[in-house]
């Protein structure tokens, strides 16, 4: 069973941002603004010093990259009494949502096949648009193990997924499908053979990091067999 801290900085090490500078135990992070758990301060931990002292350095290494001073809370974390007395608030207005699911589940129970893990070129559109910058191909392109899982039809990418295995978890992210290929069952094959992509990486266990809003991707975790493990929130300075 990982602890909390452990899954929170294995999924950071599945997702590793342009710039990752250590504050104690918190990680402050930067990728040119491409998506909140790149471009925020990790703060699972002690961070060596006062909070408000860490918060302050997280602010002005924010400022620095040019990007909004952020932090990664885990919901009922210690160091949240001490994050909002200090002045901080909950991102309501984050482009993702303020909170998200961390969700696990048993690969096993779901693997099916393996995937296709090619980088092609219909992934990238799928997944990050059509103008690809190089914060994105850094993200999602970067760490030890990872698959651009994928299911085409004429030649063209229909689906995809990202896949990063870290330890003995896989880190699930950026499922897609193209909308005229929708309620088909892609996503739930293509989750399939991801895990089976997984297992044969030395995984055992899958996680996701998911926004509360997105039902349709949670009714679709749960029914493979993942459960929430814990919640986060991002946090902003009240005055800018």
């Amino acid at each position: 069973m990982h602890t909390v801290d452990h899954l929170e900085s294995l999924c950071a090490r599945a997702w590793p941002a342009l710039t990752e500078v250590p504050l104690g135990n918190w990680s402050m992070r930067a990728a040119d603004g491409f998506t909140g758990r790149a471009n925020s301060t990790l703060t699972c931990g002690d961070p060596g010093m006062p909070i408000a002292d860490a918060l302050a350095a997280a602010e002005g290494f924010a400022r620095e990259h040019g990007i909004k001073p952020t932090v990664h809370v885990v919901n009922g974390s210690s160091c949240e009494p001490a994050i909002r007395d200090a002045g901080w608030i909950v991102d309501l207005d984050h482009p993702g949502g303020a909170e998200s699911l961390v969700m696990t589940g048993p690969l096993e129970k779901f693997a099916d096949g393996e995937a296709d893990s090619r980088d092609l070129p219909g992934w990238w559109e799928l997944t990050a648009g059509s103008e690809v910058s190089a914060a994105q191909r850094h993200v999602l392109g970067t760490g030890e193990a990872v698959c651009f899982g994928s299911l085409s039809q004429d030649g063209t990418v229909v689906a995809a997924v990202r896949g990063a295995v870290v330890e003995d978890v896989l880190h699930v992210a950026r499922l897609a499908v193209r909308p005229s290929h929708r309620r088909k069952g892609l996503a739930r094959r293509l989750m399939g053979e991801l895990a089976g992509w997984g297992l044969k990486q030395g995984a055992t266990t899958c996680v996701l990091q998911v926004a509360e809003h997105n039902s349709a991707a949670i009714g679709l975790y749960t029914q493979l067999g993942c459960t929430e493990h814990h919640r986060y929130r991002y946090w902003v300075p009240a005055v800018s």
